[in-house]
């Protein structure tokens, strides 16, 4: 209990755990939508094309935050475009993350600057200022809002697109909405747990409301539990065991996607026996 007031009694530490929370329940959102579409890894995948955009800007002399959004988005657009089109999603995206990420390594190396870009790789949530805490919550919030308002066109175009278009659902327009969506997430989530880790959000959460939900709505309200529950636990660990944040909060969403895969496994063996 000493421990939990000293985390709310540093305003630093205070308003990392705030935005930490609205960033997990953003993406634990879009992260049913693109998990139920087989492209969980489209997060890491934008995380490495975020990784190279963030190092051509800085060798441009650009503001990352300017180039990062819209050039994630259009990234995110393209895979989905992609993958329904020409070729496996795994593909698209292997193809996009490794061309990015190579022009990001380019660039630092002919510009020769000298930018600490470890904390885009690994993360450094306890490191983010007043502006970027601002900036990241009023787009989670955005986003969040954006799936509430859009829940049943997402929910069609993610299980049966022909349909969709049927009943007069422009599908490209909400690829587009979801595409926009991956890309907010994906921004706000490198500050927190890097390139490295960021599809971490997408997944998991996911993944563990999949295992122990059969229904669109029970899916997507158990992400979003898993995901602040997760990230609230590895949070306080993290400085209770003075350990990186992101890797403990990563951690701690491996042992509930764990535990629902053995939730998962005694359910099917129960009902079998009945």
């Amino acid at each position: 209990m000493e421990a939990l007031s000293d985390i709310f009694s540093y305003s630093f530490l205070l308003r990392a755990f705030i935005c930490g929370l609205f960033i997990s329940l953003s993406s634990s959102l879009v992260g049913v939508s693109l998990s139920l579409r087989r492209l969980s890894m489209i997060g890491d995948g934008l995380s490495h094309v975020g990784f190279g955009v963030i190092a051509l800007s800085a060798a441009l002399s650009l503001s990352p935050a300017l180039v990062a959004l819209p050039s994630l988005a259009i990234a995110a657009f393209l895979l989905l475009r992609l993958s329904e089109r020409r070729m496996s999603g795994d593909a698209a995206i292997s193809l996009l993350s490794s061309s990015f990420l190579a022009i990001g390594v380019i660039a630092i190396s002919i510009s020769g600057i000298n930018t600490d870009l470890g904390g885009f790789l690994f993360g450094s949530i306890l490191a983010v200022s007043k502006s970027d805490a601002s900036i990241s919550i009023a787009l989670s919030i955005a986003a969040s809002v954006s799936y509430i308002l859009f829940y049943r066109q997402i929910y069609i175009t993610t299980f049966d697109p022909p349909f969709s278009k049927a009943i007069g659902i422009r599908v490209e327009r909400y690829n587009l909405l979801l595409a926009i969506l991956a890309a907010m997430t994906v921004v706000m989530g490198m500050r927190m747990l890097g390139a490295l880790l960021m599809s971490s959000l997408i997944i998991f959460p996911s993944q563990c409301a999949i295992n122990l939900s059969s229904s669109y709505r029970g899916v997507v309200i158990v992400s979003v539990l898993e995901s602040l529950i997760a990230f609230s636990i590895g949070f306080f660990f993290s400085y209770l065991l003075a350990l990186p944040t992101g890797a403990t909060i990563v951690a701690v969403h491996l042992i509930f996607f764990l535990l629902a895969q053995i939730c998962k496994a005694v359910a099917k063996s129960n009902k079998q026996y009945s």
